[in-house]
């Protein structure tokens, strides 16, 4: 089973799809398929909208912690991973049975501690902040199963990003803003405020067909009995056979210096600077940075962690858009619902989405090409 975001399980859905996995099905916030173990490597390495990824190893029904604890001793667990291991586990619950997640996992705990010591006399300790091993329980009403992390830390920590600002956004979240919108490499691609780079850099990864986590070092999997580290290696030499070249530009704007630098040396982690420009500029004083098509994805300040005059600032990005940018595919995502009347033009998409706990809106404004006047549709 594969964790995402609200809204992003057909994207991830159509991923597995074309990566290969078999009886794709969506589920809410998450998308269960089938693969053997090379796939679930390639699943790891290339989702760009997956958080995780679960290999579950039992499903039953549960009615009290008797149930609970015999159900997880059942299972052989000095075979998935050795005791010299450390582990730690993860319940997320809507149950009648139990009220209290943090019970259901120290009683998980204590039946897989048990087992090992009856099966070989030793037992793994916890570690709840950084572990080898993550166990994951998900109990819905009295239906329990249990499954093996087998990422560990979540997908979207790509392993690029080393610097951030005030609110910078999720990866996995800019990917999939960035494939809501159509993104497909095919033309030039502009973030007017691009902060610490990582709409730019994913944006870069979609175009040449990057693994989403290549510059990530570790998996849960890795501490697994089961491990082939030649079987991951041979898979991630053939995922990065599959890349491919991009002819077009990723044009990166930020007002703050700080923000550029942290832009800038991302972009490095990521390896992709020869793709990906920064630049030091205040988008309101912009004009278009190239002829021809072009698709701007940008996350805009909201007003809840960075001061700004909301109102003002919004106009001035619609503004700006009609007078500056024709030909441009604009979409922004924000959280502040009211200040999109101030934009002055009339989003042709407007998607529900969230930005962390934030209900945000992912919106469209076409910019056509034309007079100054403009083809654009203006609120009237």
């Amino acid at each position: 089973m594969a964790k995402t975001l609200y809204g992003f399980e057909p994207l991830l859905a159509k991923e597995l799809r074309n990566l290969g996995a078999g009886h794709v099905e969506e589920g809410v916030r998450n998308v269960t398929f089938e693969g053997d173990t090379g796939f679930m490597y390639k699943a790891n390495l290339c989702l760009r909208t997956a958080l995780k990824i679960y290999k579950p190893l039992k499903t039953f029904k549960v009615f009290n912690e008797k149930n609970l604890y015999d159900n997880v001793f059942d299972l052989d667990w000095p075979n998935y991973f050795g005791h010299e291991k450390t582990f730690a586990i993860d319940t997320t619950m809507s149950s009648d049975v139990f009220n209290n997640s943090m019970f259901v996992s120290l009683k998980a705990k204590d039946a897989i501690v048990d087992k090992f010591r009856a099966v070989v006399r030793q037992r793994p300790n916890v570690n709840t902040q950084d572990p080898d091993v993550r166990i994951n329980i998900h109990i819905f009403k009295n239906t329990c199963t249990i499954s093996l992390d087998s990422s560990g830390n979540s997908l979207h920590q790509r392993g690029y990003r080393i610097l951030t600002n005030i609110a910078p956004i999720n990866e996995v979240l800019a990917a999939g803003l960035l494939l809501t919108s159509g993104w497909d490499g095919e033309t030039d691609f502009f973030d007017p405020m691009c902060g610490s780079g990582t709409f730019l850099i994913e944006a870069a990864m979609i175009a040449c067909n990057i693994p989403a986590n290549i510059n990530r070092e570790s998996y849960a999997f890795m501490h697994w009995k089961d491990y082939d580290a030649s079987l991951h290696e041979k898979i991630v030499e053939a995922s990065l056979k599959k890349t491919r070249e991009f002819h077009h530009k990723i044009i990166g704007y930020d007002k703050a210096p700080s923000a550029v630098r942290k832009a800038q040396e991302n972009v490095d982690n990521a390896h992709l600077s020869e793709y990906i420009s920064v630049e030091r500029n205040d988008f309101f004083r912009t004009k278009k940075p190239v002829e021809g098509k072009l698709h701007m994805v940008f996350n805009p300040p909201y007003g809840e962690r960075l001061p700004i005059e909301v109102n003002e600032f919004y106009a001035k990005i619609g503004d700006t858009l009609k007078q500056e940018y024709p030909g441009t595919n604009a979409w922004m995502i924000t959280s502040n619902l009211e200040a999109l009347k101030f934009v002055g033009l009339r989003p042709s998409r407007k998607i529900k989405t969230f930005n962390g706990k934030l209900e945000a809106r992912l919106v469209l404004y076409e910019m056509y090409e034309g007079s100054k006047k403009g083809k654009y549709i203006e609120e009237s």
